[in-house]
């Protein structure tokens, strides 16, 4: 039995107008063990000034490995989402997130298939998808980095389309960052479709949905960046918690929300159940 951890995705500042490393003590200060940031290629406006938690691929590495190291927490995972339908971008930024991943310490890559382009059949959308996935493996594998694919899209939306995803290379890299609030979203029972991904599963998105969103968008949309705060919504994080800990690895669960408020009572909700020994 694996065993389960609390960490944030670095988005829950992303109104705080702060920088990466304010980002990562503030986790730190709210008792997680561990921290996703959020990297990006070339340089952002707001980044460079200090006010967006996001991290430049063109900075050193070592920037975020020290900041985890003097917080007192691990990373999980780098959030590196990148359209892999789009080849032209998606195959040199996955490649450069896995290097950079592997020299700051982070074990796990996330990302999704991206938005559709208009012009593509979607036969066509596989290959791509194939294309860059198997140029990213063939960096990520030798360096033991794991690529966590992420329902979040037009094809991943469905357990049968992530399914297929995580086929489309055969690489012990490839793996399955599951998002239980996108999967609620998508109209899809999320504790079905985490067991059925459980021998895939490297990471967790922990994304609890709200009773108003859940009424006005479940079944219309794929996903959404955050949700509200784990406990707050339509989610049974004990039953999440116990799937996980049926995983094959030992699996972060990641909150995914959008305020440092939400951020805190998520991991008054979250710590005692991944405590608890068991099922």
């Amino acid at each position: 039995m694996g065993k389960v951890a609390v960490g944030v995705n670095l988005e829950f500042v992303r109104h705080a107008d702060k920088p990466f490393e304010w980002g990562v003590r503030k986790a730190a200060e709210l008792g997680y063990q561990y921290v996703e940031p959020m990297v990006h290629w070339g340089r952002e406006l707001l980044s460079e000034a200090g006010y967006f938690h996001s991290v430049s691929m063109l900075d050193d590495p070592l920037r975020v490995r020290r900041a985890a190291e003097k917080a007192g927490v691990k990373l999980s995972g780098l959030s590196a989402h990148t359209p892999l339908t789009k080849p032209e971008i998606g195959t040199e930024y996955l490649k450069q997130a896995v290097r950079f991943a592997a020299e700051c310490g982070a074990p796990v890559v996330n990302t999704d298939e991206g938005p559709k382009q208009p012009w593509t059949t979607e036969e066509e959308d596989w290959l791509l998808m194939r294309y860059v996935l198997h140029e990213a493996a063939a960096v990520a594998e030798p360096r033991g980095i794991l690529i966590g694919l992420e329902p979040h899209q037009q094809y991943s939306r469905r357990p049968a389309g992530l399914d297929r995803m995580c086929r489309l290379v055969r690489s012990p890299a490839i793996g399955v960052n599951f998002d239980t609030g996108n999967s609620y979203l998508a109209g899809e029972d999320p504790y079905r479709w985490l067991a059925r991904v459980l021998p895939r599963l490297v990471h967790l998105h922990a994304k609890d949905i709200s009773i108003q969103q859940s009424k006005s968008e479940r079944g219309k949309v794929t996903g959404t960046p955050v949700g509200c705060a784990c406990g707050d919504g339509v989610i049974d994080w004990q039953r999440v918690v116990a799937l996980c800990r049926r995983a094959r690895r030992d699996i972060v669960l990641s909150v995914e929300c959008g305020t440092i408020e939400q951020a805190a009572r998520s991991i008054d909700h979250l710590r005692p159940l991944a405590a608890r020994r068991g099922r």
